[in-house]
C-alpha cells in the first residue's frame, strides 16, 4: 500500500493526499511537479526511475489507512545528481 508521502522529497512543498502536484516513482520517492519538471526532468534522484502522478486515496479508505506523516526531506545534491541527470535523461523512463 503507498505511503502517500506528505512533502516533496526536495522542497518540502506539502503534498497532502488530495494534492493534484504529487509525483512519484516506483520506490514512492516522492516530489512535487514543478520540482519534477523544473529541476530532475523526470528523472528520480534516487533510483533513476521516472515519475508517474501520486493517486488519490478515497476519503473513507483514508480513514481505514491513513497517509504517513513521516517526512522525507532530502534535497538533492546537485553535482551528485548532475551525472545522473546526464545518463537518465534523454533515455524514456521504461527504456532505463
Amino acid at each position: 500500500m503507498l505511503e502517500l508521502r506528505p512533502i516533496c522529497e526536495n522542497c518540502a512543498k506539502p503534498l497532502p493526499n488530495n494534492s493534484n502536484e504529487a509525483m512519484i516513482c516506483t520506490y514512492e520517492c516522492t516530489f512535487c511537479t514543478e520540482c519534477v519538471n523544473q529541476i530532475l526532468k523526470n528523472v528520480c534522484p534516487n533510483c533513476g526511475g521516472g515519475f508517474e502522478n501520486r493517486p488519490t486515496r478515497p476519503k473513507l479508505q483514508l480513514l481505514k489507512h491513513p497517509a504517513t506523516t513521516k517526512e522525507h526531506f532530502r534535497p538533492i545534491d546537485n553535482e551528485t545528481f548532475k551525472n545522473k541527470l546526464e545518463s537518465y535523461k534523454n533515455i524514456e523512463p521504461r527504456e532505463r
